[in-house]
């Protein structure tokens, strides 16, 4: 007899307890070998997302992710993928897995015969070719998290999906690693760290199409599907030209929702020629929108209730933005690892402790300053927080004056 629902629940939440009480996997895998073959993906995905509710930590889940992954990895290989029409957001991730595991593949090869061969030079060229067109697996993780991730918080699921971001972390720094080792010409690193890419890579592939993308398809609609689908653009596909097969504008009608080509965040009620009373002067809706974004900087506004409800939609732009980060709470638009620094300066800026935050990193031969900036109305009120991005590497190379325009 097939137990409860809550009570399996229970005894698969129990399983991950018992890892990171440091139980065996054998162990586990042969005491609930009952309730292994009959877990569902959802369950599993319900049991991540009911642990980070009642407060067990999302790295914790994200350290024994691998793990557990064995633990129900019998059970979770019976579950077929999620057959969906060409052009639709589950089918384009599934159609990139196949093509990253392809390139796993071929990288593994060139590896093997680096070992064997005397004369590598040809080898070296051809590994790192194709190892800069694989970094475009990047474009993947993106659309997940700036995406699908959004979705799933309106439906409140959201446990998985930052253990999923910590693991797409991960994976981003070992291809740091990887890209280190070959600037450095250790090869011996190159394969060590590759190897460990391929096995990340892989167990990411079968969370994603065993648990995460069937998961989706039952929890979001039709016309969700279809506004995931229209910001795709917005951030890029890994390799691969989804099909046109999957029309966005029939997929909200079979939900009854109209279809809606505005995916701009443009209010169509308001007349662009309309000119807004501002503190010094008056601008039109298109001056003020052209204004934001010619400007040589990525502003995104955070309101007092800590929700994106505007980015620069700029050429400067240099983090991945798309219309559905629009109403998301900004502490899932940071990664895991990250979301406690967004905290601390969100309370600093409520309680007037900073007027500034600011930080720089360089990424990709650019150097970039990013800082964050609170806003008060003219009582003092806290009414949210300014974030501009700036690739700054031609001002810090200034020096000396220019008072001639010289072009």
């Amino acid at each position: 007899m097939t137990e409860p629902q809550n009570e399996h629940q229970e005894v698969l939440k129990q399983i991950i307890k018992d890892l990171h009480n440091g139980v065996p996997v054998d162990k586990l895998q042969k005491t609930f070998a009952k309730i292994i073959k009959n877990t569902s993906p959802e369950e599993i995905a319900n049991m991540e997302n009911a642990l980070i509710q009642e407060g067990f930590p999302p790295q914790e889940i994200q350290r024994l992710c691998d793990v557990h992954v064995q633990v129900f990895e019998k059970s979770l290989a019976r579950v077929g993928k999620s057959s969906k029409i060409p052009g639709h957001p589950i089918h384009t991730f599934i159609e990139e897995n196949k093509e990253t595991k392809r390139r796993l593949k071929e990288l593994g090869k060139i590896l093997k015969k680096l070992r064997k061969e005397k004369n590598i030079t040809n080898q070296m060229n051809e590994f790192k070719d194709k190892w800069n067109q694989f970094k475009e697996i990047e474009y993947h993780y993106q659309r997940k998290e700036n995406q699908l991730f959004p979705a799933l918080e309106v439906v409140k699921f959201t446990g998985p999906t930052q253990v999923m971001w910590g693991k797409h972390d991960e994976i981003r720094s070992t291809i740091k690693e990887v890209d280190q080792s070959i600037s450095n010409n250790n090869w011996d690193n190159v394969t060590k760290y590759f190897k460990i890419l391929e096995s990340t890579v892989k167990k990411m592939v079968f969370l994603e199409e065993k648990i995460l993308y069937p998961t989706s398809a039952r929890k979001l609609s039709e016309s969700t599907w279809a506004t995931i689908k229209q910001g795709e653009l917005e951030i890029g596909y890994a390799w691969i030209k989804p099909s046109g097969v999957y029309d966005t504008h029939i997929a909200k009608t079979i939900d009854g929702v109209q279809p809606n080509t505005n995916i701009s965040g443009k209010k169509e009620d308001i007349e662009m020629s309309t000119k807004l009373p501002l503190s010094q002067g008056q601008l039109t809706v298109e001056q003020i929108n052209l204004m934001l974004k010619n400007l040589p900087l990525d502003i995104t506004y955070v309101d007092e209730t800590d929700t994106v409800c505007y980015y620069s939609d700029t050429k400067e732009r240099i983090f991945p933005r798309s219309p559905a980060i629009i109403g998301r709470k900004v502490q899932n638009c940071h990664p895991p690892k990250s979301v406690h620094v967004v905290e601390d300066i969100i309370q600093s800026f409520k309680e007037k402790k900073k007027k500034v935050a600011e930080f720089w990193i360089q990424k990709e031969g650019l150097f970039i300053y990013i800082r964050y900036y609170p806003v008060y109305d003219e009582t003092g009120n806290y009414k949210g927080i300014i974030e501009v991005t700036q690739e700054v590497s031609s001002i810090k190379a200034l020096e000396g004056e220019r008072r001639i325009l010289d072009w």
